[in-house]
């Protein structure tokens, strides 16, 4: 995220506070005193990009979406709008958390995040979400849908849609794309709703890496922020975790959340599923980072599902 230096406090910004608090100091960081003389601090963050605005009206609505749902695994939003001394900035704030970002502890995270999940009722019964969220700068197709076949297979389509634009057109991976689209993701994903089979619609982080993962200094507890969510099936909260370029690969991680919430029917299909829901997680970080390798590790991770549903169609 881009977040500028605030030294003196936007009036925008002090009307997002607790009432009656006096600020002592604006860094990112926000120190103020209550009117019961306890301290509070609050996380500040700042855009001035083209798309401030949507951005941190996303961050609101997801971040306020998972604190609503389960208020002790996110800090409690505050507020977000436009600054009124510096127009063309957006700030984005909520509650200032004492924790540390070294790697969660997987069975504490696994059953946290399981209880996120079970706990998390869609508005309408639909997967979605309330308006567009982000992930990291790039906006995610969040419109609502009673199919998850057909939200699944949009949201991968207008991250690959932007990811192109970005990286140029490859064959290879635009014919992989067409059989994902076509015929692999109705393959694995309609069972799930096959022979009187349902899948909830859980409230996800959207982006569940490391780095929005935090352990409290205190208490152990975990904490989840800097969210896109939306309404998803379970899975494809824990997909991130497979792929490379992130940290927790280790499957002990996948193993400790679905102790708790297990995988759909079918489950010897789950596996492929997984592998499935990280292409778009893999496509997303080709999108932000133009030439990484892992535009080629989607297209062979695409290509490994289509061989093994439909031989010969690459």
């Amino acid at each position: 995220m881009d977040n500028n230096e605030v030294t003196t406090l936007d009036p925008a910004i002090a009307a997002a506070l607790e009432q009656g608090d006096t600020v002592s100091g604006v860094h990112k960081r926000i120190d103020a005193e209550g009117l019961d003389g306890e301290p509070r601090s609050y996380f500040l963050k700042t855009l001035s990009v083209e798309d401030a605005a949507e951005r941190v009206y996303g961050e609101f609505r997801a971040m306020s979406e998972i604190y609503n749902t389960m208020p002790t695994i996110a800090p409690r939003p505050r507020g977000y709008g436009e600054c009124q001394n510096k127009k063309g900035t957006y700030f984005f704030m909520c509650d200032f958390l004492n924790i540390t970002h070294d790697l969660p502890d997987p069975e504490r995270l696994g059953k946290t995040l399981a209880e996120l999940h079970h706990k998390s009722q869609s508005p309408n019964g639909q997967f979605g979400f309330h308006c567009t969220t982000f992930d990291g700068e790039k906006p995610l197709n969040t419109t609502w849908d009673s199919s998850w076949t057909r939200f699944f297979t949009r949201l991968i389509n207008d991250v690959y849609k932007l990811e192109k634009e970005v990286n140029g057109h490859w064959q290879a991976l635009e014919d992989a794309m067409e059989i994902t689209s076509s015929k692999l993701i109705p393959r694995l994903l309609d069972p799930l709703t096959a022979d009187g089979r349902t899948i909830k619609p859980c409230l996800i982080h959207g982006d569940l890496w490391e780095s929005n993962i935090g352990t409290d200094e205190d208490t152990d507890d975990i904490y989840i922020y800097d969210a896109c969510a939306y309404y998803a099936h379970h899975e494809k909260e824990v997909a991130i975790w497979r792929v490379a370029h992130h940290q927790m690969t280790d499957e002990k991680y996948r193993k400790e959340y679905f102790k708790h919430y297990p995988p759909s029917e079918p489950l010897e299909e789950a596996d492929d599923r997984n592998r499935l829901y990280a292409v778009e997680t893999l496509l997303i970080n080709s999108l932000h980072f133009p030439g990484a390798k892992t535009r080629d590790v989607a297209y062979e991770e695409l290509k490994i599902l289509i061989d093994k549903y439909f031989p010969g169609s690459l």
